[in-house]
């Protein structure tokens, strides 16, 4: 399957930089909007994902044990133990992340489709291009944006620590920056980059390259327009692949990044991404890779529903060419 020619339209008079700089900023304008209405599903995800984690340390005292929750009972769960602004917990720097991770990704992405990679003489870009520039693409804006995904993580796993009986570690975004740099230095910040790398490929390959593919192949076959419904169904096809391929890199991420940290530096549960996957699945069953499945399709679905539409939009509304 492959994509159709891209129209020609005002933008191609700007300079390369001032349009790759328009493109990042309205990129990371959707991406605001999208991750501040669905980051209440993030955070269950999260919660999800640390259920029945591998328990290899004590902390001087007997754990509290709390009870398995599904996804609904999990949100609840947090509004009747934390408040209901504490499905906002690390909203921040989930926003700070997508400044940059989507800024870097979106922009990157159609820098390889058009300039790196580039389309067949017929203007068509193929399917297997798609998904290698949509990989590079997450893999690079994901790189630059770990820290912030680790503060995020961080804050969310706050509420959970209390309710078992744990001292805080932070209680802002700053807050948390300065902690993870004292406690494990500067190259601290990238703790878990690894999987998180990982997982940010995966999303995006299903992510962009089902976007782009599904979005040209709509244009192509039917009689739509370049427009909201198309963004829509799109995006619809684009949410369901990243949540099946990312969700047991999610998993393992969350997991790594989550784990405490003895003396040296290395941390107490797992010695690396693959260890974590080995002691998931061998304690706890293939399907603990996909703990927060549902979540994290439910909150992609809307997410990437309100991201297409409202970057899409403001490109036009931009005089900038869709994507």
């Amino acid at each position: 399957m492959e994509a159709v020619k891209l129209k020609t339209s005002g933008s191609r008079t700007k300079s390369p930089s001032t349009i790759f700089i328009t493109k990042y900023c309205l990129s990371a304008f959707a991406a605001t909007a999208a991750e501040t209405v669905t980051y209440p599903l993030d955070l269950t995800k999260t919660r999800l994902q640390i259920q029945g984690e591998v328990e290899a340390y004590k902390h001087g005292s007997t754990r509290t044990q709390l009870p398995t929750r599904g996804m609904i009972g999990t949100a609840i769960g947090v509004v009747e133990e934390e408040g209901l602004s504490k499905l906002w917990q690390g909203v921040t720097p989930a926003i700070y992340r997508h400044v940059v991770y989507t800024g870097c990704r979106m922009g990157s992405y159609e820098y390889i489709r058009e300039d790196l990679l580039g389309r067949n003489s017929d203007g068509t870009f193929p399917v297997w291009k798609a998904a290698t520039a949509g990989m590079m693409a997450g893999a690079l804006g994901q790189f630059f944006a770990s820290p912030t995904d680790l503060v995020k993580v961080l804050m969310q796993t706050e509420g959970r620590r209390r309710l078992e009986g744990k001292p805080p570690r932070v209680k802002t975004a700053i807050g948390a920056f300065s902690y993870i740099v004292r406690k494990r230095g500067f190259r601290g910040l990238w703790r878990g980059w690894v999987p998180n790398v990982q997982r940010a490929a995966l999303v995006n390959m299903g992510d962009l390259t089902t976007y782009d593919t599904a979005k040209q192949a709509i244009l192509r076959n039917t009689t739509l327009s370049d427009n909201w419904v198309t963004h829509a169904l799109a995006s619809s096809c684009s949410g369901l692949v990243a949540a099946s391929l990312s969700t047991p890199a999610d998993v393992v991420k969350t997991r790594v990044m989550n784990q405490p940290i003895g003396k040296d530096g290395r941390g107490l549960l797992y010695k690396s991404s693959i260890d974590c996957l080995l002691k998931s699945v061998r304690q706890e069953g293939f399907f603990s890779l996909y703990k927060g499945f549902l979540p994290i399709w439910a909150r992609m679905a809307p997410w990437s529903l309100t991201f297409w539409i409202t970057y899409e939009e403001i490109r036009r509304f931009s005089g900038i060419d869709t994507f």
